[in-house]
């Protein structure tokens, strides 16, 4: 018998509860794979965390799987995930987040979206919650109008929030193993370089609140459509981003179509991107999926039609 695995703590072999996929093999640095160091260094980031007075047991942001986040992040260094989850935790204090969970309204969502799109919409092949952004559809002026640039993060941390309490478990049940990231799709058909500079400030600040206090989102990312003078946008998206999380953007031209397929069935993507669904009152104001058990009925009723 391998002697490291003799003395794997039962916690780092078993797999999480409700798993009911037979098929299901928990990815490297996940609960169910972990090697003894990465074990170790989940038992003793918890107890530092204890020690200082931010670890609270029964948070959902306390969990196992979310000190796997900020440990993966950081390669399982346990000095830097402890700083990172601290800032974090300062974060969440500073910018309000429990009184945005609690008390945010944003009554101007279907205004923004007809100039700036941003939604989840049911799930991948793999179980994932499909986030769509739509860049080409961007008016500054008409966007601004309708909303400022400091509400909509407070809408994007609201819905970040939303998916690890709502959107990912009610996922995980239906998929029968867990889901911990996304599939994005960023369609950037029609977008000019001057209307990309005039947003670049809440692209960067939406890119950096993931990256920094809800990490390891990431699973597939699109990006479709992209025009001749991508290279130039990309210039300035990709310092905002980590190598890890670059290794993950599959860059598509228009035809991207057979490659979104291979991921997202048909009746899961909405018909504009090549898919066939058609929710009622449209696609990115429905937040159709297993977390939303009424209109995925729905939508199930009109596809049947």
């Amino acid at each position: 018998m391998n002697s490291d695995a003799a003395t794997i703590p039962a916690s780092a072999s078993a797999l999480p509860d409700g798993i009911t996929d037979p098929n299901y093999k928990p990815p490297p640095g996940r609960l169910g794979n972990l090697t003894v160091p990465q074990q170790h260094a989940l038992e003793k980031l918890k107890k530092e965390l204890k020690e200082e007075g931010y670890y609270i047991d029964g948070e959902l942001r306390m969990s196992d799987a979310t000190m796997l986040r900020y440990l993966r992040a950081r390669k399982f260094d346990v000095a830097k995930a402890k700083e990172m989850f601290i800032n974090s935790e300062k974060w969440r204090k500073d910018f309000g987040v429990e009184d945005i969970v609690n008390n945010f309204e944003y009554p101007e969502l279907s205004v923004v979206d007809k100039y700036y799109p941003q939604y989840y919409h049911r799930t991948d092949k793999d179980g994932r919650p499909v986030y769509i952004e739509v860049l080409g559809k961007l008016d500054l002026n008409a966007l601004y109008a309708a909303t400022t640039h400091e509400r909509m993060l407070k809408h994007l941390v609201l819905e970040y929030e939303k998916s690890f309490s709502d959107r990912m478990p009610a996922c995980t049940a239906a998929a029968g193993h867990p889901v911990e990231t996304y599939c994005t799709i960023l369609d950037l058909r029609n977008v000019s370089l001057s209307s990309f500079y005039r947003v670049k400030d809440y692209i960067s600040g939406a890119s950096k609140i993931m990256q920094d206090h809800y990490p390891e989102c990431m699973g597939k990312f699109y990006i479709i459509n992209a025009p001749f003078m991508f290279s130039t946008i990309w210039s300035f998206v990709k310092p905002w981003l980590d190598a890890v999380t670059v290794a993950k953007i599959d860059i598509l031209g228009s035809a991207y179509k057979d490659k979104l397929l291979a991921q997202i069935d048909a009746d899961n993507l909405p018909k504009e991107f090549g898919g066939n669904c058609e929710c009622p009152g449209g696609c990115p104001l429905s937040d159709a999926g297993p977390w939303n058990v009424a209109q995925s009925e729905t939508h199930g009723k009109v596809l049947s039609a």
